[in-house]
């Protein structure tokens, strides 16, 4: 072998320049040619070479240079396509496609009948053109003499002896015989008569036999000789008749391959068949119309999967992807594009059908969009993830936004497929801005979908936008009026709960959840106590872990000492829900001290709410009366009919600690935290405060309102000592002052006359606390506060 290549590889280094590179030899029934693989130089692609030793077989070199010539001089489709020739006196080649040798497949019985079939239809079809239109005698017609193409097509070959009968010195008459293996394929005349009793008999009739015999060796591998012409083993019934004819031992009575191939295409005739049907109408699939289309995808889809596989790639393939881009062939002629796909190789697939599915995706046909999305699982592993990111992707988007609700609906659900082949940048920038409009659409399946979605994609989110983009999505789908997207959203929740921190559950899951527990359906009530329970337990387990508390251990020589106040619960009470806010409030208190003063530059310090902290900032005691002065006067002039007055000397008494420790807890935040204000006022004080000064004695949530009362006993006394400049301005009904609670205490001017006024003066009081506006929003100072304003 290697010797061989070696020798051509020489013969060509002397002779003419042939541009094509000899490969692997390729086995052929016994013949004067050898054939090689071989591939063209200029780009590679690949081809078929046949060479003839010129020394080697003298002999027979006329049958040779007569295959050169009616190759070169013959076209037809079933005829091997040449490439090139080249002729010197050691040796001729012959370029062609790239050809496999039918011997091959019929001994691996590689082909189904049908495909058979077609195969001999073809072969049937450039017979009827040699013997009718060419006027010409094969000669040699038999298996070895028929290739098959890349395409699968097979191709009429070996025309050593093909001759034409109007040529009185025809090459068959004398070369006939020295045919490798004639002996076997001659036919009964010639093998009796000689090759010249062709003249006698009809033009048609030595092809005619040699093709009932290739029908014999096609359906059973083999023809041994004369004796096996006629035998119908193996051979499809519905030809049995039309084929004893083609080897009728009298060739006047025998029927051409023409008549042969008429017979076969009548109308339930053998070579009637879906397969042969399709490939005679696919040329021409464009120019069809409505009906005949119709027509022929109903006979693409009565295949079975054994179709010729290399046919369909070359041939049907491109036809189809050409009728759906530019033919009108739809999307049924696109799914038949599919079923021919998954024979195909990665790399066919990418060099066939991938530039065709970018170019269809930016059809603005909405039925093709649509089958491209139905279809979009067949292919996405054979899309390289460039090509899905950079060219369909950007295409695809315009289906989020589109006016059909089918065409939105479906590239939501084409999410899931493609989401694998799309970059980070991609799916956390473009992706979701258009499923945040999806979420919000008109259609109610298209939102549900949207949120299935985002739960399936929920792990090619970064992990810098997963919890926020999730958690607003589901939360504003749980608040979704159709059903299937509130158990969508809860769903959802239920699969995604490890996207989420602990603290997003407890302060924005969970809450969010709650309403849903009283929905109005059983659906929605049973799938949340389901989600919920989910994320129970991962707050539990979290929970767990955490400290018993945070704050210091309590001093054991104070807490031994300490007297029990009034306020704090007895171990009995250590249940009750009351009895800790109780205890809680008094333990702040306990520990106020010293004298409350007042500012002595109001102006100086901007104002806060009252429920802000204190600044531990000295302030400088200003020229009026001390605290503990202030608390005597409230108490020697008790306000017989006013309940501001009684409730603000009850509270007093709560400020008023002398054996309390340093402040070390700021009284606001225990303020902040309540919101009852039953639990500081007795329940007689409650319902006189109710009936004179109005439902809520304390403007400031539950906070006595010092700055109010001193305000009123202002107004009666005009002559009266003027307050400091800090209780003033707090007076004046300032919206914007800052309203002073246990710290106005400290200021004594107009407190003192309080006692000896009539009880007809609480009228003007009222009317005075009326137009007093104070801002009680809470300033956010700690975690107390901002949970006390979520719930």
């Amino acid at each position: 072998m290697d010797f061989l290549k070696s020798a051509v590889a020489s013969a060509i280094s002397k002779g003419p320049p042939f541009p094509y590179t000899f490969g692997d030899r390729v086995d052929v029934d016994t013949s004067i040619w050898n054939l090689f693989n071989g591939t063209k130089r200029e780009d590679g692609s690949n081809c078929s070479i046949f060479s003839f030793d010129v020394t080697a077989n003298k002999s027979r070199l006329p049958m040779a240079r007569n295959a050169v010539k009616k190759l070169r001089t013959l076209r037809h489709p079933g005829v091997i396509k040449v490439l090139d020739t080249v002729e010197t006196e050691t040796y001729i080649y012959i370029a062609t496609e790239r050809l496999v040798p039918l011997r091959w497949h019929i001994k691996r019985k590689s082909m189904s009948a049908e495909t058979l079939k077609w195969g001999l239809c073809g072969v049937a079809q450039t017979i009827k053109f040699i013997n009718d239109d060419a006027s010409s005698v094969h000669g040699a017609l038999r298996a070895g003499s028929i290739y098959t193409s890349e395409s699968g097509e097979w191709r009429v070959g070996g025309f050593e002896v093909l001759s034409s009968m109007k040529d009185d010195e025809a090459i068959i008459y004398n070369y006939g015989s020295l045919v490798p293996d004639s002996g076997r394929y001659t036919p009964p005349e010639l093998a009796k008569s000689g090759w010249d009793a062709i003249k006698k008999n009809p033009l048609t009739a030595v092809d005619a036999y040699n093709f009932g015999t290739l029908i014999f060796e096609v359906f059973n591998g083999d023809f041994m000789g004369a004796d096996q012409a006629g035998q119908t083993k193996n051979i499809p019934p519905t030809m049995h008749s039309s084929y004893r004819r083609l080897v009728n031992s009298n060739p006047k009575a025998r029927v051409s391959v023409g008549n042969f191939l008429e017979q076969g295409r009548r109308s339930g005739g053998f070579f009637n068949t879906p397969l042969i049907k399709l490939t005679d109408g696919v040329d021409n699939l464009g120019m069809k119309s409505e009906e005949e289309r119709e027509e022929f995808l109903n006979d693409l889809d009565q295949l079975s999967d054994d179709f010729p596989e290399d046919y369909f790639k070359m041939k049907i393939l491109p036809e189809l992807l050409k009728s759906v881009e530019f033919g009108g062939g739809g999307p049924k002629v696109f799914g038949v594009v599919m079923k021919i796909s998954k024979k195909l190789t990665d790399e066919e697939f990418e060099a066939k059908v991938t530039p065709a599915v970018v170019r269809l995706f930016s059809s603005p046909d909405r039925a093709i969009r649509v089958c491209l999305l139905d279809n979009l699982p067949l292919m996405i592993d054979r899309l390289p993830q460039k090509v899905v990111n950079d060219k369909i992707f950007p295409q695809m988007v315009t289906g989020f936004t589109d006016v059909a609700p089918v065409v939105r609906e479906q590239t939501v659900k084409a999410v899931l497929t493609i989401i694998g082949k799309l970059s980070d940048r991609t799916v956390n920038g473009e992706l979701l801005k258009y499923l945040a409009k999806t979420s919000n659409d008109e259609q109610p399946g298209i939102r549900t979908n949207t949120t299935i979605c985002l739960g399936k994609i929920s792990k090619n989110l970064s992990t810098s936008t997963r919890s926020k983009v999730l958690i607003a999505a589901f939360t504003r789908s749980l608040r979704d009026p159709f059903i299937h997207a509130r158990n969508a959203a809860l769903m959802a929740l239920a699969v995604t709960s490890d996207a989420f921190s602990e603290d997003d559950i407890a302060n924005r899951i969970l809450p969010s959840l709650c309403p849903s527990l009283i929905d109005k359906e059983k659906l929605i009530r049973d799938q949340t106590n389901k989600t919920m329970d989910v994320y129970l337990q991962r707050i539990r387990k979290f929970a767990s872990t955490m400290a018993d508390t945070v704050l210091p251990p309590p001093n054991a020589v104070e807490s031994s000492t300490a007297t029990p106040r009034m306020g704090t619960p007895q171990p009995s009470e250590a249940a009750s829900w009351t009895g800790w806010a109780i205890s809680s409030f008094t333990n702040k208190v306990s520990t106020a001290v010293g004298e409350i003063t007042a500012e002595r530059n109001a102006a100086s310090n901007p104002a806060r709410p009252s429920s802000a902290p204190l600044t531990t900032e000295s302030r400088k005691p200003p020229g009026t009366a001390s605290a503990s002065a202030l608390h005597r006067q409230a108490v020697i002039s008790p306000p017989a009919t006013s309940a501001r007055t009684s409730t603000s000397s009850n509270a007093n008494d709560y400020f008023h600690d002398a054996d309390a420790g340093p402040v070390e807890i700021d009284i606001d935040d225990g303020w902040g935290n309540m919101e009852e204000d039953s639990f500081f006022d007795a329940p007689a004080d409650a319902s006189k405060a109710k009936a004179i000064g109005g439902a809520n004695p304390f403007e400031d949530n539950g906070e006595p309102d010092f700055a109010g009362w001193l305000a009123a006993q202002a107004g009666k006394k005009a002559d009266g000592k003027p307050l400091p400049k800090g209780l003033a301005k707090a007076a004046n009904g300032s919206g914007s002052a800052r309203p002073v609670a246990a710290r106005s205490a400290g200021t004594g001017g107009g407190v003192a006359g309080a006692g000896v006024k009539k009880a007809a003066a609480a009228t003007t009081a009222k009317s005075k606390l009326a137009a007093k506006k104070i801002d009680t929003a809470p300033k956010e100072t700690g975690e107390d506060d901002g949970w006390g304003d979520g719930w």
